[in-house]
Parts: structure tokens; C-alpha cells; sequence
């Protein structure tokens, strides 16, 4: 994905993402120039971050908040052209996962295995089995509770085969942007569900 301006635009979907949870459980923070959300219970998204360049000056308050709030990830995306990750690099930070940001500019329809459904969380006890789900996928949960707050402002998923629930997925949209957040499916299903295209 080279266009910055479509870099931008999935920044913007994901950071809206993590406010928009996090705001009705009473987890999101604005302290400029930087926003975080920690939502108690759960791993996620519970970030700090930014969306202009930081320098030198910002540190203190940066592990401020980090001392503040323990658990908190800063996601560093290479926008700015200034590397200032070095700034995060030489006072001890380490970097514990990178992620390749992917975008499709859809023309038409990808039909699916037609023994998949998809149904969106709506309930408590959907919310529950998703919860219970999504950490077989990822390293963390994302509790039940964040999505019981959020059925109105976010699309949670969960992915059925044959009536069995066997994975996640999160839709979000800002302006023209789908983000596509959260997919993963049970390891005993992996390798086993295909999307195709005809």
C-alpha cells in the first residue's frame, strides 16, 4: 500500500476504531498530543498513540501515561519521514509485533464457501461465545463487555460453519473507508474454511 493518503485513511479507520469502543465503557483519553484507550478486563485496545510526529520533548509525557496506565502498546506508523522511532529506540522501547497494513478497492462481490454464514453480535450470549473466540485467534481478549457497549457503533461478527462458531471478524467504517479488523478462525478450522473466487 504506497498511497500515503490511503496509509492515512486506514490510521484514521483503526485510531477511530479504538475511540469508538473505548468511549462508552469511559476508557478513552484525549491528552494532546496524544490520545489512549485502556479498557479494563480486556487486551484490547488499550494503545497510545498519535497522529502527528513526536520528538524528543513529548517522552516525558509518553511515560507518564505508560507509568499511569501499565499494559499500554504505542503503534508507530512510519508517516511522518522524519524516523522517529529512534526516539522510542534508544530510551528502551522494543518492538513486539509489525503488521502490514493491506487495502482492496473493491469492484465486485467475493462469493464464499456457502457452508459459512456470518452473524452479527446482538445479544449477550453471542457476545459471550465471540469473547471466548477471538483469544484462540490472538494473544489477547477482548472482552464481553466492550462488545455489549458498542452493538450500535461497531459490527462484531462471528463466523459460523455448519451452525458451529469458528471465528471473528470486526467491520468499521469511517467516511468511504471498510476497515476489516479482528478476523480469525479456531485453530482446529484453520486451513479448512477457504474464500474463493470464482
Amino acid at each position: 500500500m504506497k498511497n500515503i493518503n490511503l496509509i492515512k485513511d486506514n490510521i484514521d479507520n483503526l485510531t477511530a476504531l479504538w475511540k469508538t469502543v473505548a468511549t462508552p465503557l469511559l476508557s478513552y483519553h484525549k491528552n494532546d498530543p496524544f490520545q489512549f484507550s485502556q479498557i479494563k478486563n480486556s487486551g484490547w485496545p488499550n494503545r497510545l498513540w498519535f497522529r502527528e510526529d513526536i520528538s524528543e520533548e513529548n517522552l516525558p509525557q509518553i511515560l507518564e501515561i505508560i507509568d499511569q496506565n501499565p499494559g499500554l502498546i504505542i503503534p508507530y506508523w512510519d508517516i511522518f519521514g522524519s524516523n522517529s522511532k529512534e526516539i522510542f529506540e534508544k530510551n528502551g522501547f522494543q518492538i513486539r509485533v509489525q503488521l502490514a497494513a493491506m487495502a482492496l478497492k473493491l469492484g465486485e462481490k467475493f462469493p464464499t464457501e456457502s457452508n459459512l454464514t456470518f452473524r452479527r453480535v446482538l445479544n449477550e450470549e453471542d457476545a459471550k461465545t465471540w469473547s471466548d473466540i477471538y483469544p484462540l485467534s490472538f494473544s489477547y481478549v477482548i472482552s464481553k463487555e466492550t462488545l455489549v457497549h458498542n452493538y450500535e457503533n461497531v459490527k462484531f461478527y462471528l463466523v459460523h460453519l455448519e451452525d458451529k462458531p469458528i471465528g471473528t471478524l470486526t467491520l468499521f467504517q469511517t467516511e468511504n473507508i471498510m476497515g476489516i479488523h479482528g478476523v480469525g478462525v479456531i485453530p482446529e478450522m484453520r486451513k479448512k474454511v477457504l474464500l474463493k473466487k470464482s
